[in-house]
C-alpha cells in the first residue's frame, strides 16, 4: 500500500498539529520555597561529606613531635579508613589507631608505673597491651607485625634478627625516652608494633605494647597542610 505524503499547509503550525507540547513559563518560587530548597541542598551535601569522612577518608591534625621529621606539630594528614578493612598494614606504613587504654591513663597499668599488659623482661619492650583500648587517636609507624621478633638498639628496629634501614628516624631528642630494648620479643597474632619516627620523644608500643588489628583506624596516605609539606606519605 502506498503511503500518502501529508498535505502541505500554509501558515504556522499549531502545537497539536506539529505534535509538540507547549511548555508553560516557569513559575517563580516564593522566598520560603527557595530557602527550603537551599537547606535541602546543603543538608544533602553535608550528609555526603560526613559519609565520605566516616567511611572513606578522614583528616587528622598532628598533635605532638613524636613523628618528626616525617610529620611536624600542626601538620594535617588524610587517612584511608576503608583500606585496612580489606588488607593488612605493611611494615613502614604510617597508621592512625586507638592505643591501649594504659597509654592515655584511661586504665591503670600492670604494676607501678608500667603501662604494659604484662611485666616485660628486663631489657625488653612491652610484649602485650592491656585489654581495653583508649578512645584517643595516635599516629605512628608500623615496624613489626604478627609473629615477628623485635628488638630496639640505639633507636633502630631489629626485626627478625636484621636491623632495618630507617632513614626517616630522628636520632636524638632532648630529654628523651629510652631507645634501647635489646632483648627480643615476639609480636602476638593479630597485633602490630607501632613506633614514632622521633624515637626518643615517642611513647609508643615499646612502653604499652603492640596494637590489635581491630583498633586500627586506617593508613595515612597524604598530607595537605602546611602548603610547603603537601604530598604523599
Amino acid at each position: 500500500m502506498m503511503l500518502r505524503a501529508p498535505r502541505a499547509t500554509s501558515g504556522p503550525l499549531s502545537s497539536a498539529r506539529a505534535g509538540t507540547t507547549r511548555v508553560s513559563a516557569k513559575k517563580e518560587k516564593s522566598p520560603a520555597g527557595s530557602l527550603v530548597e537551599l537547606v535541602a541542598i546543603v543538608a544533602v551535601a553535608l550528609g555526603l561529606a560526613l559519609g565520605i569522612q566516616a567511611l572513606l577518608v578522614k583528616p587528622y591534625q598532628i598533635p605532638s613531635k613524636s613523628m618528626v621529621p616525617t610529620l611536624i606539630v600542626g601538620q594535617r594528614v588524610l587517612v584511608n579508613r576503608i583500606g585496612e578493612r580489606f588488607s593488612e598494614p605493611q611494615i613502614g606504613d604510617v597508621i592512625v589507631f586507638h592505643p591501649p587504654a594504659a597509654a592515655t591513663d584511661d586504665q591503670p597499668g600492670f604494676s607501678g608505673d608500667s603501662k604494659c599488659g604484662v611485666e616485660p623482661q628486663e631489657g625488653a619492650a612491652c610484649p602485650q597491651p592491656v585489654s581495653r583500648r583508649s578512645n584517643d587517636n595516635f599516629i605512628k609507624r608500623v615496624v613489626a607485625g604478627p609473629g615477628d621478633t623485635l628488638a630496639v638498639v640505639d633507636g633502630h628496629v631489629v626485626r627478625n634478627g636484621k636491623r632495618r634501614a630507617e632513614p626517616f628516624v630522628q636520632e636524638r631528642c632532648e630529654g628523651g625516652l629510652s631507645a634501647n630494648f635489646p632483648e627480643p620479643i615476639r609480636i602476638p597474632a593479630g597485633h602490630w608494633f607501632m613506633m614514632g619516627d622521633n624515637r626518643e620523644c615517642s611513647e609508643d608500643s615499646r612502653f604499652w605494647g603492640p596494637v590489635p588489628a581491630k583498633w586500627i583506624i586506617g593508613g595515612a596516605f597524604a598530607t595537605y597542610w602546611p602548603p610547603k609539606r603537601v604530598g604523599l606519605l
